[in-house]
């Protein structure tokens, strides 16, 4: 469905993007993570055509020129910066952009009743853009994006700034067109996004990925060990053999592969214990092994 090739982008003496590979079935959601700076909204924008690589290649379909209007129509694109005019109201917002993409007539009104009710702006379908909330904005990109039913949804930090319930409804949506067998790209520096959404991600940094895979195999292979702790109900006697290390007397703090049966082993032990708490790798285990855990702006 979608092919990239040793994609390239310098800005001056900054390389955006650089020299990145991937391939994305169809109907698969395809995650880009990174931290900001890292290359994943250039990428997108030479996905769609509106930036050209320096080099390397993208193919749509087998179609070789993003830049081509037969080529765009199969994409929707909710960019990361709000494309919707203010002074409009939302049905106003959805039928121009479905006209641009050729949309008329009953087709059109058929495709902007069905995004307004995707995107939950039915009764607020007269109301300007102006007077909408933050989430409601981001919610009524996505409907512009997707009024002229693309089979390749590209979504740019869509849930950026957006309250809790938009949030919500938004990864429900998207949700939806992931069981619709539309081909997704989404981009985000949210962990817990792209572990709840993605069937396979990259983490990028740099304007390079680092590994590509499913979230399981990169936390397999990056997340690092399980972490334990306890709080014993008294000192262990000299005798002992405890692994992993005391803070204090009663205080233990142990890194495992195999959580549960170090855990089972010490309790048959007869190690009693006030609390107890395991902590297993997750997605941002990999990011920050892999990307570092220094602050960069």
């Amino acid at each position: 469905m979608i092919s990239v090739r040793e994609l390239k982008k310098t800005f001056g003496n900054i390389t955006a993007v650089d020299r990145i590979s991937f391939e994305i079935a169809k109907g698969e959601v395809f995650g880009l993570l990174g931290p900001n700076g890292a290359g994943k909204t250039t990428t997108i924008m030479m996905l769609v055509g509106a930036l050209r690589p320096d080099s390397g290649s993208v193919a749509i379909d087998g179609q070789p020129d993003p830049t081509r209007p037969d080529v765009r129509r199969r994409i929707g694109t909710t960019p990361q910066a709000l494309a919707i005019y203010e002074e409009l109201t939302a049905e106003e917002n959805i039928r121009f952009f479905g006209k641009l993409f050729g949309l008329s007539g009953s087709r059109l009104k058929e495709r902007t009743e069905f995004v307004l009710d995707l995107v939950g702006l039915t009764d607020r379908r007269k109301s300007k853009a102006a007077e909408y909330s933050g989430g409601m904005k981001r919610r009524l990109n996505m409907a512009c994006s997707m009024v002229h039913d693309p089979s390749i949804l590209l979504f740019d930090e869509p849930t950026v700034g957006v309250d809790p319930q938009s949030r919500n409804l938004i990864f429900d949506k998207i949700e939806e067109l992931k069981v619709d067998s539309r081909t997704i790209i989404y981009t985000t520096h949210y962990m817990e996004e792209a572990q709840r959404l993605c069937n396979r991600v990259a983490i990028v940094d740099h304007g390079r990925i680092l590994d590509i895979g499913t979230v399981d195999d990169l936390i397999g292979h990056h997340g690092g060990k399980s972490v334990i702790t306890g709080i014993l109900v008294e000192p262990p006697s000299r005798e002992t053999n405890l692994p992993g290390t005391l803070t204090d007397q009663t205080q233990w703090r142990l890194e495992s592969d195999h959580p549960i049966e170090d855990v089972a082993r010490l309790t048959n032990d007869g190690l009693k214990f006030t609390s107890l708490k395991i902590d297993r790798p997750d997605l941002e285990s990999v990011f920050l092994n892999l990307t570092g855990r220094r602050l960069r702006d």
